[in-house]
């Protein structure tokens, strides 16, 4: 009684599996059908991007006192094109062979900027008409080229090898109206069947009356291929066939329930538990356990246990390796940014003594702009060999030692100002970190320049984080706006470091009197660190 109670749901499941194997049936019928039409879409397709390349060609060829004679022979070759046109770009037929189209609504996605359009010929044939946007060298619009393609050209083949027996197709337009058809009794009661979706483009299936409708975009918005094929009937095989679909599996199910719960439970489960148990402490990160008890085990599980085994020991000889090679690149490159400091600052010291010997007072001015500029890459590297992590950098602490330092060298030629700095913290990535302290070291020179000489002795730095944008600002009290603060090559350094950085500068008057330099742009975040890959 309890091993029929429990061989229940599999005779439940062996009936369902019934109507299953039936539905299935009649799925696969649909997806084959389905594949056919995006195969022979795909074909069709194909067939219009060739009659764009051949209107491309024909471009080139040009307009001259031979191209309705060149356009005439090609007609005649061609069979499957049922005439050939080359426009101007005011829709006015520059040469044609017999039977070319006329100029018409399409001419406008043309100009729109569609490169090729494919839309009913206006004929006395009925056909498609495919046209090809020309262009000028700079890309101005300069006319079309365009034939007509007859819808038996474009109408699927029924050879595909994959197509249901009974299969039929057609063209329909977009509103679903047959244009051409292989067999027109297959879809005199066509239901109504929904166009493509535009996001995916992928075919429609649809089931009535008897038969399988598939319905898939040809040329969008244009032309749609709809393939019909006769839905399975009732009696199909999984009805037809009980002992094969019902009593044979469960005999089988039955022998071999037998024969697996007693042996795979002595040689094989039980022992897969233990090194499933295993590899869970692995890979919590304790390697140093082994799998010793699986010595007692079958061939295969003490292979398998020796695998893992080995595994094991690989991953912790190489998390060894890789731990030590991250220490030694975090050193090197310590050392590097420490070096490239100090030569910055050996440069900076250099021309700090040439502009001491300097006597005119343009060049000592222009020494000292790029002493301070190289100062600031100096800080820049220094801030990344001292940070804890060599690839980022925290914008609040750099602008803090930043215009402290620029303070104290004004405070050296004599003059103390009075400095504060607000500004958000950030995480930047130091390739960011170059242009931004360009941009201060521009902005505080200005005001060294134009606030400080004439009496001014304050000077405000801000900088905050708006989301997707941050703002960096220097404020002096100095007289104001001047025609020398808007212009120089200062403006012009300025524009180019906050162009590098996706931003702009603005120079307005500040509250306290003085200027006020903002720079606006994107917030530079520093990419995120990758996370650690766990141990299996």
């Amino acid at each position: 009684m309890a091993m029929a109670l429990a061989l229940l749901p599999f005779l439940i499941f062996s009936a369902v599996q019934l109507q299953a194997d039936f539905r299935d049936e009649a799925f696969a019928r649909r997806e084959m059908l389905r594949l056919a039409a995006e195969r022979s879409v795909a074909d069709q397709q194909g067939r219009v991007r060739s009659t764009a390349a051949l209107l491309e060609v024909l471009a080139l060829e040009g307009t001259g006192p031979g191209c309705a004679a060149r356009l005439t022979a090609l007609d005649a070759r061609l069979r499957i094109y049922d005439g050939f046109a080359r426009f101007g770009p005011d829709g006015v037929l520059l040469c044609g062979s017999e039977g070319a189209p006329a100029a018409g609504a399409w001419m406008d996605d043309l100009r729109a900027g569609r490169r090729v359009v494919a839309a009913p010929s206006a004929g006395a044939a009925p056909g498609v008409l495919i046209a090809l946007r020309l262009e000028r060298p700079l890309g101005a619009f300069d006319g079309a080229t365009a034939v007509v393609m007859p819808l038996g050209e474009l109408l699927p083949r029924r050879d595909i090898r994959s197509l249901p027996a009974g299969a039929e197709a057609a063209l329909v337009s977009p509103d679903g109206r047959v244009l051409a058809t292989t067999r027109a009794d297959a879809f005199a009661d066509m239901p109504e069947v929904s166009p493509p979706p535009a996001e995916t483009g992928e075919a429609v299936v649809v089931e009535r009356n008897g038969r399988v409708y598939v319905r898939a975009s040809l040329i969008d918005r244009e032309l749609h291929v709809l393939f019909s094929a006769p839905a399975p009937g009732l009696l199909s095989w999984a009805r037809l066939n009980p002992i094969g679909a019902f009593l044979m599996p469960l005999a089988v199910w039955l022998a071999a329930f037998v024969a697996v719960m007693a042996l795979s439970e002595r040689f094989v489960i039980r022992w897969l538990d233990y090194l499933q148990r295993v590899a869970a402490i692995h890979a919590r990160g304790r390697l140093s356990v082994r799998p010793v008890q699986a010595d007692a085990a079958p061939t295969e599980i003490r292979t398998l246990a020796r695998t893992l085994d080995d595994l094991a020991a690989g991953v912790t000889t190489r998390d060894q390796s890789l731990v030590k090679a991250l220490e030694e690149k975090d050193a090197l490159m310590r050392e590097i940014h420490h070096r490239v400091k100090n030569n910055l600052q050996i440069i900076s010291s250099l021309l700090s003594m040439q502009q001491r010997s300097v006597t005119d007072a343009s060049a000592k001015a222009a020494l000292g702009d790029t002493r301070q500029r190289i100062s600031a890459l100096a800080l820049i590297y220094r801030t990344l060999y001292q940070a804890e992590d060599l690839g980022r950098a925290d914008m609040k602490d750099f602008l803090d030692a930043l215009v402290g330092q620029m303070v104290a060298d004004q405070a050296g030629r004599g003059q103390v100002i009075e400095s504060s700095v607000r500004s958000d913290s950030l995480i930047v990535d130091p390739d960011k970190l170059a242009p931004m302290a360009l941009w201060l070291v521009e902005a505080v020179a200005n005001a060294q320049k134009h606030a400080f000489t004439t009496g001014g002795t304050a000077l405000a730095v801000r900088f905050r984080v708006d989301g997707q944008t941050s703002v960096l600002e220097v404020e002096d009290d100095g007289p104001g706006l001047t025609p020398s603060t808007a212009s120089g090559v200062g403006r012009t350094l300025m524009a180019a470091f906050a162009k590098q950085l996706r931003g702009e500068t603005e120079i307005l008057a500040g509250p306290l009197g003085g200027a006020l330099i903002r720079m606006t742009f994107v917030t530079p975040g520093a990419p995120s660190a990758p996370e650690p890959s766990g141990t299996v």
